[in-house]
This record gives C-alpha cells, sequence and structure tokens, in this order.
C-alpha cells in the first residue's frame, strides 16, 4: 500500500489495513491520531457520537510512544496505536464512566474493565467514550448528560442504541472500529439502523470483569463492531479468550476467528420474519430483509420460513421476569442513594418497581420457559445452519421520540417491546451478527440478524463474510457529511 495522500484516506481505511499499514510503517501512528482527531472535531459536534474526548496533545503524545515503541521493534499488538472509544458503560482509567446518568458524571474509574484492558493490551489508544441510553436501557442513544446521538444517515432519527454512539461513530469514520455490548439488542439494533456490522457473540465469548454476578446476570454481553466483517472478527480474537474469574467465559482459542467467506451452496437458513405475526413490523422491514435474502439464494442458499414452535407469550413473561431480576437489582444502590429516585429516568424506575415483585418461584418458572425456548431453538438447528430475524422491528424513529408506542396500529406495551425481535438470540446465548440489508423509501437504513447454533461464532462470521461479498452496493453508501 501506498502511504495515504490525506487524512480522509486515512479514516477511510478498514481497521485491519489500517493496522498492516501503521506496521508496515507505511504511515505513523501519529499520522493516524492527526487524521482521526481531525475528522472527530469537524463531524462529531454534529454527530454527538464520542464523548468526554481527551485532550489532543495528551492524545498524540500517546500516540509518539507507540511510535517510537515500533522504531525499537516492539509492537503490543494487532491495534498498536489505532484509537479506540470505549463504550460509557464499561471502565476505561483515565475517563468519566457516567453511563449516561447524572449520579455518575464524574465517578472516575482507577481501573480499566477486562475487555478495555485487552484492547490497550494489544495498543489501543483510548481515546474517549461513546455515547449510550442512560444505564443502556432502551434502544435509542439519549440521556440528560450528553444529549441525543442521531442516526448517521438522517440526523432527524435515533441512531438505536445501546451502542448508538458506537455505531454512529463507525459510520461516521471517527474510529477505525469499535466495542459495543449487547443484552435486548443493543449491539445489533444500532449496527443495523447505521448501515456497519456489529456481532453479539455467544454468551461467555467475551468475558465480563469487574463484575458483582457471574451466575445470574448472563443476558448481557460485550462484542464487536465495525464495517467490514474482517474487522469484526479481529477484535473480536482480542476481546474474546477465557478468564476464570467469568464463570461463563469459553475456553476456546480466540485465534480461531477469521473473515474467509463460507461457501454458500446449500447453506440453508431458516427465515423467521414476524414468527406467524407475532412481531409487529413497519411497512417495509420484512421486504428489506427479503431483499437480503434473495442475494443469499442468488449464491446458492436454501431459503425457507419457518418459526419458533413453543407458547411465545410464555417466553415474552419469562424475558420479563429475567430482566426485572437483573436490572433492578442493579438500579438499586442508586435508587437508595437521596438523589437516586429523582434522577433515574421513567424507564429506569419501571424495571425497578417491577423487580420488587418478583419471588423465587417466578425466577425459577422463567428459567424453565427459558429453558424450553433453548430447547426448541437447538431443534431449529437440527433443520437449518442459520436463522435470520429483522434486527429491528422499525424504522430509525424520529430523535425526540422515547420509544415507539406502537408499530403499524398494535401498541407497544413496554418501553423495549418494540425490540423483542432480538430477545431470542439473547436468551438462548446463541452468536448472532446484525448485517446491513439496504435502505427503505426513506432512506434509512437496515439490518439483518444471522443467528447460530451454540458457540458457532465462526461458523456465523463466516456466513457474514460471504454475504458481504454480495452486498457492496450497499456497503458503499456512505453518510452525508455533518
Amino acid at each position: 500500500m501506498n502511504q495515504p495522500a490525506s487524512n480522509a484516506e486515512l479514516t477511510d481505511l478498514s481497521a485491519v489495513d489500517l493496522s498492516s499499514a501503521i506496521h508496515r510503517r507505511d504511515v505513523s501512528c501519529r499520522e493516524v491520531m492527526a487524521a482521526y482527531l481531525d475528522r472527530i472535531h469537524r463531524v462529531n459536534p454534529t454527530a454527538n457520537a464520542i464523548v468526554n474526548l481527551g485532550d489532543d496533545d495528551t492524545l498524540m503524545a500517546a500516540a509518539s510512544i507507540c511510535d517510537e515503541e515500533l522504531a525499537a521493534g516492539l509492537s503490543l499488538g494487532w491495534m498498536h496505536g489505532m484509537p479506540l472509544a470505549v463504550k460509557d458503560l464499561n471502565n476505561a482509567a483515565g475517563y468519566p464512566t457516567t453511563r449516561g446518568n447524572p449520579l455518575l458524571k464524574s465517578f472516575r474509574p482507577k481501573e480499566d474493565d477486562l475487555l478495555v484492558a485487552r484492547m490497550r493490551g494489544v495498543g489501543a489508544i483510548v481515546i474517549g467514550k461513546t455515547n449510550v441510553p442512560e444505564f443502556g436501557l432502551g434502544s435509542h442513544t439519549f440521556n440528560d448528560i450528553f444529549g441525543p446521538t442521531p442516526n448517521a444517515y438522517d440526523t432527524t432519527r435515533t441512531a438505536g442504541g445501546s451502542s448508538g454512539g458506537a455505531a454512529a461513530a463507525l459510520a461516521h469514520r471517527m474510529v477505525p472500529v469499535a466495542d459495543g455490548s449487547d443484552y435486548m439488542g443493543s449491539l445489533r439494533n444500532p449496527a443495523g439502523w447505521n448501515n456497519i456490522f456489529g456481532f453479539r457473540p455467544s454468551q461467555g465469548r467475551v468475558p465480563s470483569w469487574p463484575t458483582n454476578d457471574v451466575f445470574i446476570a448472563q443476558l448481557a454481553t460485550d462484542g464487536p463492531m465495525g464495517r467490514s466483517v474482517a474487522d469484526v472478527a479481529a477484535l473480536l480474537s482480542v476481546q474474546a479468550g477465557r478468564d476464570e474469574r467469568d464463570i461463563a467465559s469459553i475456553q476456546e482459542d480466540p485465534q480461531e476467528f477469521s473473515a474467509e467467506p463460507l461457501a454458500l451452496d446449500g447453506l440453508r437458513i431458516g427465515w423467521l420474519a414476524d414468527l406467524d405475526g407475532r412481531l409487529a413490523l413497519e411497512a417495509g422491514v420484512q421486504a428489506q430483509c427479503e431483499s437480503g435474502l434473495r442475494r443469499f439464494e442468488a449464491a446458492g442458499a436454501l431459503i425457507q420460513k419457518t418459526t419458533i414452535p413453543i407458547d411465545l407469550d410464555r417466553v415474552w413473561r419469562a424475558w420479563l421476569t429475567w430482566r426485572w431480576t437483573i436490572v433492578g437489582a442493579g438500579l438499586s444502590e442508586l435508587v437508595r442513594m437521596d438523589a437516586g429516585r429523582g434522577m433515574l429516568k421513567p424507564e429506569a424506575m419501571w424495571e425497578y418497581e417491577q423487580s420488587r415483585n418478583v419471588t423465587g418461584p417466578h425466577l425459577m418458572a422463567a428459567s424453565a420457559a427459558r429453558t424450553d425456548l433453548f430447547q426448541r431453538m437447538l431443534e431449529l438447528f437440527d433443520r437449518f445452519d442459520v436463522l435470520v430475524l429483522p434486527t429491528a422491528q422499525v424504522w430509525p424513529f424520529p430523535i425526540e421520540h422515547r420509544w415507539p408506542g406502537e408499530i403499524a396500529g398494535r401498541p407497544m406495551d413496554t418501553y423495549h417491546r418494540w425490540m423483542e425481535t432480538t430477545l431470542y438470540a439473547t436468551f438462548c446465548g446463541l452468536p448472532a451478527m446484525s448485517a446491513p440489508v439496504g435502505f427503505g423509501e426513506a432512506g434509512l437504513p437496515m439490518g439483518m440478524q444471522l443467528i447460530g447454533r451454540p458457540r458457532a461464532d465462526a461458523h456465523i462470521l463466516r456466513v457474514a463474510a460471504a454475504y458481504e461479498q454480495l452486498i457492496p452496493d450497499i456497503l458503499a453508501v456512505r453518510p452525508a457529511a455533518p
């Protein structure tokens, strides 16, 4: 590769190509940092994706150290000298972790979370944080500290959430790659709505530490986001790997993850669509996903419409019970603070209040329903190699709305019912890639979930890499410069 001629060419590089350029010494870490800071200063005032950005001089000095290390023959790893903005739910020493709540506005952790330590350990330079909804609750990134993050393709619409800042920063080329996290689509939804890739790994693939509980709270997971599947696979190889402190963490070697495309001829895809009418879908969402499936079909994949043969009302009730238990417990300490109740958004208080009614028998019944769902999903994987659902049930909605109150005339009875499409992979701990499927009539992006059997992360990455080769026209659509 020749040395990039401009800052724009540098920030356009994929993360994998940027890493190669740095290690070949085609470009210095200082040049990379300068290019990204220039873009952030131009784009972020409108994009509002990166918050608590570090000082330019300090970041340039960190880049200089990376250059000196390379000159001495030392590379810390794949991300050496690459700028990284960490999702504002994770601790990165030297930066506030606000979680989008004013009570935590001044909290500065002294240590990195395990995820951040791993990324720094291979050379990433933390430059700031990416914006989130308060406590990561709700798939719409806004909070009372930093305000909302608009969609990269339409500033009047939401970027999604809770990894909305990360997705918008990636789409706008303000970072080469990003970490996200996913509970109820918090990584998949904003990826689909910003025309990038986001991967929810199998539960335990990316361990979490520190945490107060490693036994019950196994619904959320960190994961990688990128503008290419190769970037996602490379970042997952950094994030993944066994940590003894997390009982659920997976032993397998993370270096197995690659973006070598899988042959699609004969691949069996189960299209779950709207789950036989269970999911309310806004007009055009299903058709847009089916346009992506037709590309699979043209490449030789076998598409069959199917559903999950189980009482999905029972699954939804079980989901609520698990979520109330985990989220409510996580908020209880803040609620007990004198100012707590007045400083938590209504959706957070609703989760807390509902959690107070959950009993042991309720949780055990929910666990039984979750187990039944897992068994039914396993049966589907006897027939299919991949299951597909939309990443969201609506197009990106107006940024001033808190959440969609209804879809296609059907009222949403909770603030997250409109994201029910994402809970099935989460509840079963399955790997799921959000992949772009194009743009609707209003020019808004949509994605579909490629869901794999338990721990089939490597397989789903390879399926996604093959699909990526089929959609160059979709990936070529760039956001307008703010």
